[in-house]
């Protein structure tokens, strides 16, 4: 079965926290505050493993929005921040939260829709265009919602294309306030254009009538950052552990691990750390 539905339950919109080995000592874990999408695409599932047998340090993934994680990294509820919304996780450091943000692999964004395309979005390059399209149809739309860092991309292409969703919302704009597998299961439920990293969606299963339609636009880049949050503002910050998992990361080994991982032969992350 696929990584996505290897993942554990999220009832009620709660944090996902997951421990890869019961039974850890106070120091010999750290929480890692990341997205869904590195938790739903089965990323982690596939790296923390072989960082856990080298080093012996049990990894804790909180899975939620990259708003909601890095509040939780503000919050001093994690070690290491993992997120795909590089202008705030530059806040994130310049405020005092973050020692330092590095680049550690990217993928894209696509926008999805029905395979009858009563927008006519199929093959366009131009994601503005193409939801000015969707918006001029009156098609449904189902957006995140959540202040993650593909809610923040999806609203930056939004204003590209001079749409009012203050006036749409709750119309054909519909927000769901969940995260990537739930707004995709709630897009496929409706028939609805929606967009999506395109790791969730190739390891996600509950397709039903959609397709990639938008793809190709360099605004669609998604880039991902981590952090080490700063034990000055976090005095209980794991910064020796925390600061080997990212340095890890960052390694020839754990680039290699991320280009490894692979769905229906798929690629999903494509590494892009400077080398060290």
């Amino acid at each position: 079965m696929r990584a996505f539905h290897r993942i554990g339950r999220i009832i009620g919109g709660a944090l996902l926290l997951v421990a890869l080995a019961g039974g850890a000592s106070a120091q010999d874990y750290i929480v890692v505050q990341s997205t869904t999408s590195t938790q739903n695409s089965g990323l982690l599932e596939h790296l923390l493993p072989t960082f856990q047998a080298r080093t012996g340090t049990q990894v804790r993934v909180v899975a939620v929005g990259t708003g909601q994680a890095i509040k939780n990294a503000q919050n001093c509820d994690g070690d290491v921040l993992l997120v795909h919304a590089k202008p705030a996780e530059e806040r994130f450091v310049a405020e005092g939260y973050g020692v330092k943000r590095f680049d550690l692999m990217y993928n894209d964004f696509v926008i999805v829709g029905p395979k009858a395309d009563a927008a006519g979005v199929s093959g366009m390059k131009d994601a503005p265009a193409a939801l000015k399209r969707i918006a001029e149809a009156n098609a449904a739309f189902a957006s995140r919602g959540d202040d993650s860092g593909t809610h923040k991309k999806e609203l930056s292409l939004w204003q590209g294309s001079g749409v009012d969703l203050a006036a749409a919302s709750g119309s054909w704009y519909r927000e769901t306030g969940s995260g990537m597998g739930a707004t995709l299961n709630t897009a496929a439920a409706m028939n609805a254009y929606t967009m999506t990293d395109r790791a969730t969606w190739i390891a996600h299963q509950n397709k039903g009538e959609l397709d990639v339609l938008v793809e190709g636009d360099e605004r669609l880049f998604n880039q991902y950052g981590v952090i080490l949050v700063s034990a000055e503002t976090c005095p209980s910050v794991k910064s020796d552990l925390g600061q080997a998992f990212i340095d890890w990361l960052l390694s020839a080994e754990g680039q290699a691990a991320i280009a490894a991982y692979k769905v229906d032969g798929q690629q999903l992350f494509f590494p892009n750390a400077e080398p060290r």
